[in-house]
C-alpha cells in the first residue's frame, strides 16, 4: 500500500511541475525543455514584476491556492515548491 501511494504522490508532483513549467513558458514564449529548476527568474529569463505576478495569478486560478505577497519567487524552483507544497 505505501509504494502505490507514493508513486501515486510522485506522480502527482510531476504533474504539478509539468503544469507551473507550462503556466511559466506560456508567459514568455520559452519552450519548457529551457526551463531549468535553478533558472532565476530576472536574470537568466529576464522576467520583470508584471510577469511574475501574472504568473502568481495563473497558479492562483490553475490550482485553486492563494499566494500571499511576501512570498519571495527567485527560481523557477521557487514556483514548482510552493505549488506542489500548497496545491491540493
Amino acid at each position: 500500500m505505501f509504494v502505490a501511494t507514493t508513486s501515486t504522490a510522485q506522480a502527482a508532483s510531476k504533474t504539478i511541475e509539468q503544469q507551473v513549467l507550462r503556466i511559466i513558458s506560456k508567459r514568455k514564449a520559452i519552450k519548457t525543455v529551457r526551463l531549468r529548476r535553478t533558472a532565476n527568474l530576472s536574470r537568466d529569463l529576464r522576467f520583470d514584476t508584471v510577469d511574475l505576478v501574472d504568473i502568481i495569478l495563473e497558479l492562483e486560478r490553475n490550482f485553486h491556492i492563494t499566494v500571499p505577497d511576501e512570498v519571495p519567487f527567485y527560481t523557477v524552483g521557487d514556483f514548482v515548491r510552493y505549488v506542489t507544497a500548497h496545491a491540493a
